[in-house]
């Protein structure tokens, strides 16, 4: 994971899933958007523009299990706005340090930032041990990791998230309840990002509106206990739709993770 910091402590983290498969090595994690920002988009720099950049967790990781974006395993100053997906993708890349590749990496906003170096620039990355690595020339890795705070450059991607092989899975949240389901999306292709979410008892034909609680999670508050199995359906900006079909089975657990057969 890669994780980045803005100027009110926000992170971004990208999990390096195809890291060995996609060039430049992308860091794409679970989409989501952070609702408690208010920056426009016009803000973000699509071109390079200097940031900070510190690491965290072992080496060789993806990151921590956790985050603000609810996906468990940064957002209201520029790069990240209410409008940009904390899977939205960026660039960043180092030139400074003998031992950068000058090559760009694909990171991704999945958590927000503690404080600490997070709050020493005004744009901060606070990348997982993978994603500072992958900035390096090859078999320099390590020494750019004794590094221990980076001036680095970053710029906002426009790319499609893509997991290869890998199907969209729904995390139960560990306050869900027969009156109260709530659930992160996870591995979501395409616009990295979801504008609807509803759920469909097995026993009816009715779309049930799910609410954004936060980042990647949305919840579903019922007047009546709600019964599994349950279909949820997911819709993108792009107005794409995509049905997984009694993905949460009866008998389902909170803390639970269960993976559909479709994705985007």
């Amino acid at each position: 994971m890669a994780r980045v910091v803005l100027h009110n402590m926000l992170f971004l983290y990208g999990l390096a899933i195809t890291f060995s498969l996609l060039p430049p090595s992308v860091y794409c994690f679970h989409p989501k958007v952070l609702t408690n920002v208010f920056k426009s988009l016009s803000d973000i720099s699509w071109s390079w523009a200097p940031a900070g950049a510190t690491w965290y967790g072992p080496p060789n990781g993806a990151g921590t299990d956790g985050g603000a974006c609810g996906y468990m395993s940064a957002v209201g100053e520029p790069p990240f706005n209410s409008k940009i997906s904390a899977g939205g993708p960026f660039f960043v890349k180092c030139t400074e340090n003998a031992a950068c590749s000058g090559e760009k990496v694909t990171v991704v906003i999945t958590d927000e930032c503690p404080g600490g170096p997070c709050l020493a620039e005004p744009v901060h990355f606070d990348l997982s041990g993978a994603a500072f690595g992958a900035m390096a020339k090859s078999g320099r890795e390590d020494q750019l990791r004794n590094v221990s705070v980076m001036n680095i450059q970053y710029r906002r991607q426009v790319v499609k998230c893509k997991y290869p092989g890998v199907k969209i899975a729904f995390r139960v949240d560990p306050g869900s309840n027969p009156w109260y389901f709530s659930t992160a999306v996870q591995f979501v292709n395409g616009d990295g990002d979801l504008t609807a979410v509803e759920v469909q008892e097995d026993s009816s034909k009715q779309w049930l509106p799910r609410q954004r609680l936060w980042g990647a999670v949305w919840k579903l508050n019922s007047g009546n206990p709600l019964n599994g199995p349950f279909s949820i359906k997911l819709t993108t900006p792009s107005k794409m739709t995509l049905v997984a079909k009694n993905v949460i089975p009866a008998g389902w657990v909170p803390g639970r993770i269960y993976h559909s057969k479709v994705n985007f």
